[in-house]
């Protein structure tokens, strides 16, 4: 009896205290940072797990549009025949179709491509050397070819009248807004998603605080419906240049070309400004390699 007294004891005071939430954590675990991904990787494109990725990443594009574009069409049809917006799900219903969508998903696309879906994601994670060139372009244009196919699919159930009418659920600078408020808009609401997708997947706080169960789809997703909230009045909130494109080719009318380079310079800032605010002012990569 003793002897298992002892080894609860033992047992009890094997490990130390897990670190308390909001508090600064003591060890890194044995965390080691890994190596920065390479430009160009010749191999990668021999490699039948290098265009399956890009294939889950214009699935899972195509769905994100067919979903939530038809959402849309959904609350503007409604709106044009009674002239209220909170007849069928409103613009919360909307939001909510995106940050779900997300959710849904880079949950099933995580294990497969990382669960961009967004080339303003892709690009971000390119700049912090999350992967190559080579794989960020590839993704891209998969993304872009996902999105094309998943408003079209979207018209096609809509008929092409509605469609119109309804503005194709494109993205454009909303009246008594400037383009200037647009492009902050754009850039602000990717630094948040951004930001949320670097730390959400941060392997270092992953092992840091694993004490705090993350589903990192989870924050991504709500982080996407937050921005929604915000930012639908002004633009209608792009955050994606795939989704953007997309829903602009099947429209196809002045409203949505005028803006459209917002929904481009807008993401890529945004991402940008997220990739250098968590690689060198978190995490302070740079000084740590120097060190």
């Amino acid at each position: 009896m003793e002897g298992k007294e002892e080894d609860v004891k033992l047992g009890a005071n094997k490990f130390s205290e897990r670190q308390p939430i909001g508090t600064s954590a003591q060890t890194d675990k044995d965390y080691k940072e890994p190596p920065p991904a390479p430009w160009f990787e010749p191999g990668e494109l021999k490699s039948w797990s290098f265009y399956r990725a890009g294939i889950a990443e214009f699935v899972a594009t195509f769905l994100f549009l067919y979903i939530t574009i038809l959402t849309v069409m959904g609350v503007s049809k409604e709106s044009a025949l009674t002239g209220r917006k909170c007849g069928t799900v409103g613009i919360q219903g909307i939001a909510w179709a995106f940050g779900g969508m997300i959710f849904a998903l880079v949950y099933c696309t995580a294990g497969i491509s990382g669960g961009h879906i967004n080339p303003a994601v892709t690009f971000g994670l390119l700049l912090a050397r999350k992967l190559s060139l080579t794989r960020a372009v590839f993704y891209m244009i998969m993304q872009c070819l996902g999105a094309i196919c998943g408003a079209g699919v979207v018209k096609g159930f809509e008929g092409t009248p509605t469609y119109q009418m309804n503005k194709g659920g494109a993205n454009f600078v909303a009246h008594g807004y400037t383009k200037g408020d647009g492009l902050g808009a754009e850039i602000i609401g990717t630094f948040v998603l951004v930001y949320t997708v670097f730390s959400a997947t941060d392997a270092k706080r992953n092992a840091r605080d694993s004490h705090v169960p993350i589903l990192a789809p989870l924050p991504i997703g709500f982080a996407v419906f937050l921005v929604h909230l915000a930012t639908i009045p002004i633009t209608g909130t792009g955050i994606n240049p795939a989704r953007s494109l997309g829903a602009a080719i099947i429209f196809n009318r002045d409203l949505a070309w005028n803006d459209h380079w917002i929904f481009w310079v807008g993401p890529f800032i945004g991402a940008a400004l997220a990739a250098v605010y968590h690689q060198i002012v978190i995490r302070a990569i740079p000084f740590k390699a120097r060190a």
